[in-house]
C-alpha cells in the first residue's frame, strides 16, 4: 500500500539563543548559552530562589505589527513570529485552505496574561480587566491565530501534553497528512511561562537547577552534578507537507519526518516509569514507522532536562533500545522550553540531518558525565553525516513522544527547475 511521505519544507524559531533559525543554530553549534540570571526583578519579597531562565533573544512583540502585538500574550507573539519565518522559508506555498491545517502545542498557554489580569482585577476591579483576557490566555489561541493568519481551514489542533506538547503537535501534523486530511500543516510549539508562580511551583517540587551562581552553567543534562532544569521560553514552527505536494510546486525539502511514536507510562503524574516502558515504546514505534533499525540512527536528540531522576531514566530507556548510543542534549544551551521544547528540538534534528552535524552538549567538563548515564554524550560539535536522527520529548503525566527525521531522498529531483 502506498504510504504518504511527509517532508519538512519550512523552519521558524525564536529562542534564547537567537531571533531566528540561523542565529539559534549558529549559537548552538558554537556552544553558546542562552541562559540568564536575575530574570524576575521586582519580586524579591516573595521568597523565590535565585532564578536563572532562558528568555527569548529578542522581544517577540517587536517582530509583529504594534497593534497586533498588544492584543496577544507573549506565547502567542512568539508562535506567530516563528510561523511567519517558517511560512516564508517554505516559499509561502499556495495551498487549498481546506487542505491546510494548524497544530501548535503548548504546556501552559497564556499564563502571563492570566496572572497580569488577575492582578488588575484584585487592585482595580472587574471593569478594568481587559476584554481580550480570554483569547489571550486560552491555550488554543496560538494555533487559532496561525489558522486565521494563513487561512488554514483543515483544522486547528492544540496538544497540551506538558513538555511533549510541541513534539506531539508535529506527530499529529504528520498523521493528518498521511491520513489524507491535509496537504500542508503548520506545526510546532510555543511557551512563555517564566513567572513567579511557575518558578515557585517547580522550586517547591525540587525540580529546578541549584547551580545559579553562573547562569550559563546552570543547565547540566547528563552531568554527574546535575541538579534540575532551567525554565525557558520561545517557539518553533515547522511547515510539514506531503512529498507529492512539495514536489508539484518544486519546493526545497529540508528533511523527511519519517516516523513518530507516542506512548504513555500510566504510572505517575510527574515521575517517569521506573522501567522506562513508555519511553522505550515511543522510540520503538517511531523507528517502526520510519522503517529503520536502531543501528541506522546517527544520534539521539535527548529530552534530557538535567534532573537527576529524569536523565537517568531516559538514559536507561535509550540503552535498552539502542545500546550505548550517541546523544546530544540541547537544553544545556537553551534551557527547557516546556511545550515548545519538542518543536525546537525537532527543528534541531532536521538541521542536524540537513547539515551533517551533531550539536554539542554544554556543561559536561567540570564533573563529567554521570556514572548512571552510560551513553556517548557529545560534548563538542561533531561534523559527521546524519542520515537519521531520533528526537525525544517526555512530559509530566507520563506522556512520551519520539520523532525520527531522515535525509531528504532525491532532493535534487524535487528542487530542480522543470526542463524547458
Amino acid at each position: 500500500m502506498h504510504r504518504t511521505e511527509v517532508v519538512v519544507t519550512g523552519l521558524g524559531a525564536i529562542t534564547p539563543l537567537g531571533a531566528d533559525v540561523a542565529s539559534t543554530w549558529e549559537a548552538l553549534l558554537a556552544g553558546a548559552s542562552g541562559l540568564r540570571g536575575d530574570v524576575l526583578r521586582g519580586h524579591e519579597g516573595l521568597g523565590l530562589p535565585d532564578t536563572v531562565a532562558g528568555t527569548m533573544a529578542v522581544d517577540p512583540a517587536t517582530l509583529l505589527p504594534p497593534v497586533q502585538a498588544r492584543r496577544l500574550d507573549r506565547s502567542q507573539q512568539a508562535a506567530l513570529a516563528a510561523a511567519a519565518q517558517a511560512w516564508a522559508d517554505a516559499g509561502a506555498p499556495e495551498v487549498d485552505p481546506d487542505r491546510l491545517a494548524s497544530a501548535i502545542g503548548t504546556g501552559i498557554g497564556g499564563v502571563g496574561t492570566l496572572l497580569r489580569e488577575d492582578d488588575v482585577l484584585e487592585t482595580a476591579g472587574a471593569r478594568r480587566v481587559s476584554p481580550r483576557t480570554v483569547p489571550m490566555l486560552m491555550p488554543n489561541a496560538a494555533a487559532a491565530l496561525i489558522s486565521i493568519e494563513y487561512g488554514a481551514r483543515a483544522g486547528v489542533y492544540t496538544p497540551v501534553s506538558a513538555c511533549s506538547s510541541g513534539a506531539e503537535a508535529i506527530a499529529l501534523a504528520a498523521r493528518l497528512i498521511r491520513a489524507g486530511e491535509a496537504d500542508v500543516v503548520i506545526a510546532g510549539g510555543t511557551e512563555a511561562a517564566t513567572t513567579p508562580i511557575t518558578v515557585a511551583g517547580f522550586a517547591r517540587a525540587q525540580a529546578l537547577s541549584g547551580h545559579t551562581a553562573d547562569p550559563a552553567s546552570a543547565s547540566r543534562p547528563f552531568a554527574a552534578d546535575r541538579s534540575g532544569f532551567v525554565l525557558s521560553e520561545g517557539a518553533a514552527v515547522l511547515v510539514l507537507e506531503s512529498a507529492e505536494h512539495a514536489a508539484a510546486r518544486g519546493a526545497r525539502v529540508h528533511a523527511v519526518l519519517a516516523g513518530a511514536g507516542i506512548a504513555a507510562d500510566a504510572h505517575h503524574i510527574t515521575a517517569p516509569a521506573p522501567d522506562g516502558t513508555g519511553q522505550v515504546s515511543a522510540m520503538r514505534k517511531a523507528l517502526a514507522q520510519a522503517g529503520l533499525t536502531p543501528g541506522q540512527i546517527g544520534h539521539i536528540n535527548a529530552h534530557a532536562t538535567g534532573t537527576p531522576v529524569g536523565d537517568a531514566a531516559e538514559a536507561r530507556a535509550i540503552r535498552e533500545v539502542f545500546g550505548r548510543a550517541t546523544v546530544t542534549a540541547p537544553k544545556a544551551a537553551l534551557g527547557h522550553l516546556f511545550g515548545a521544547a519538542g518543536a525546537i528540538e525537532a527543528l534541531i534534528a532536521v538541521l542536524s540531518v540537513e547539515h551533517g552535524v551533531i550539536p554539542p552538549t554544554r556543561n559536561l567538563t567540570a564533573a563529567g558525565i554521570g556514572p548512571d548515564i552510560g551513553l556517548d554524550v557529545v560534548a563538542e560539535r561533531r561534523d559527521v553525516p546524519q542520515e537519521a536522527v531520533l528526537s525525544n520529548s517526555f512530559g509530566f503525566g507520563g506522556q512520551n513522544v519520539s520523532l525520527v527525521v531522515t535525509g531528504a531522498r532525491h532532493r535534487a529531483s524535487r528542487t530542480a527547475p522543470a526542463a524547458p
